[in-house]
C-alpha cells in the first residue's frame, strides 16, 4: 500500500483546542478585574476589623490564583495544540486546571472558617460604614464579573456549554458574590441591630457554601481527568444509531470526554450482516461532538438475531 493511500486515513488530533475562544477572553478580564478588587478589600478588611470582608478579600484572593490558572490553562492548551505527544490534544488541560482551583476554593474556605471560629473567640472592633460602603463596591464589581464571564447557557457553542474550565472560573466568581452578599447582611446587621455575632457566623456560612460548590467541580474535574464514561444520554444515542441498522448490535461501548464538549468512542459492533465500519461512523448523529470514533466490527457466523428492543 502506497503512503498516498493511508494518509486518506490519516487525520490530526487537535479538534480545535488552537482556536482562541471568548471564554478565555472573559476570563482574563475577569481575573484582572478581581485582582484590583482583592487589594481593596483585604487592605479594608484589616483597617476597619471586618472578618467579613476581610473573608471576601480572602475569597478574592483565592479566586485571583485559579482565574490565573484558568487563564494560563486556555493558553497552554492552545499553545500545544498540535503537540503530537498528548494522544488526544490538550482537551483535558482546563479539566486539570479546575481540579486544582476547586482545591485552591476548598482550602481557602477552611482557612477562612478558621479565622471566623478566631473572631468568635476573640472579637475585634469593626468600622461599619467604611466596610459596608467597601462591601458593597465589591458586590458591584462581582455582579459586573458574572455578567461578563456568564456562562451561556443557550449558546449554540458546545465547547462553552461544557467547559469545565469555564465553569470553574465561574464558580469563583459566584463565591466572590456570595461572600460579599453574607458580608453586608452581616455589617448590617452588626451596626443596625447590634448582632456582631453575624460577622464571623457569615464567615463560617461563606465556607460552608464555598466548600460545598468546590466539591461538585472536583467530581466533575476527575470525571474528566479519569476518563469516566460519558453521560447515558450520550451512549444511548450512540447504541440507537447503529442499532437501527439491520440486526446490529453494540456489544461493547466506551465514550469519554477529550475536550469541552466532544468526545472519544470505542464501539464493538456485533452483526450476520455487517456493514463497513465507515458507515457505522455515518450514522452516528452529528451533534453529539464525537471527534474520535474507532469501530470494531465482528461477524456473528451463528446467524442467530438478538431481540429487538
Amino acid at each position: 500500500m502506497h503512503t498516498e493511500s493511508v494518509e486518506r486515513w490519516m487525520h490530526d488530533h487537535v479538534f480545535g483546542q488552537d482556536e482562541k475562544r471568548s471564554a478565555e477572553r472573559r476570563t482574563l478580564i475577569v481575573s484582572g478585574v478581581t485582582v484590583l478588587t482583592m487589594a481593596v478589600e483585604i487592605g479594608a478588611g484589616i483597617a476597619f476589623g471586618s472578618m467579613a470582608l476581610l473573608a471576601d478579600g480572602l475569597h478574592m484572593g483565592s479566586h485571583a490564583s485559579a482565574l490565573a490558572v484558568s487563564v494560563f490553562a486556555y493558553r497552554y492548551t492552545r499553545a500545544h495544540a498540535r503537540d503530537s505527544r498528548f494522544n488526544f490534544g490538550t482537551g483535558k488541560v482546563g479539566s486539570l486546571a479546575a481540579f486544582a482551583s476547586a482545591t485552591m476554593l476548598a482550602l481557602f474556605a477552611l482557612a477562612m472558617a478558621g479565622e471566623s471560629v478566631k473572631r468568635f473567640l476573640s472579637p475585634v472592633a469593626i468600622g461599619f460604614d467604611q466596610a459596608i460602603l467597601v462591601a458593597v463596591l465589591g458586590l458591584a464589581v462581582n455582579g459586573a464579573c458574572l455578567a461578563v464571564l456568564g456562562i451561556r447557557g443557550g449558546s449554540p457553542d458546545r465547547h462553552e456549554h461544557k467547559d469545565i474550565n469555564l465553569r470553574s472560573a465561574f464558580l469563583h466568581v459566584l463565591a466572590d458574590t456570595v461572600t460579599s452578599f453574607l458580608a453586608i447582611f452581616a455589617l448590617l446587621a452588626g451596626k443596625y441591630l447590634g448582632q456582631r455575632w453575624m460577622d464571623p457566623f457569615m464567615g463560617l456560612v461563606g465556607a460552608a457554601l464555598v466548600v460545598h460548590w468546590s466539591w461538585g467541580l472536583l467530581r466533575s474535574s476527575a470525571r474528566v481527568l479519569l476518563d469516566m464514561q460519558a453521560d447515558g444520554g450520550v451512549r444511548e444515542a450512540i447504541r440507537k444509531a447503529i442499532e437501527t441498522e439491520g440486526d446490529s448490535r453494540v456489544s461493547d461501548l466506551h465514550v469519554w470526554s477529550v475536550g469541552p464538549g466532544i468526545y472519544a468512542a470505542e464501539i464493538a459492533v456485533v452483526s450476520s450482516r455487517p456493514l463497513d465500519p465507515d458507515r457505522y461512523c455515518d450514522l452516528l448523529p452529528g451533534e453529539l461532538g464525537l471527534v474520535h470514533v474507532t469501530v470494531e466490527v465482528h461477524l456473528c457466523a451463528s446467524h442467530v438475531h438478538a431481540t429487538p428492543r
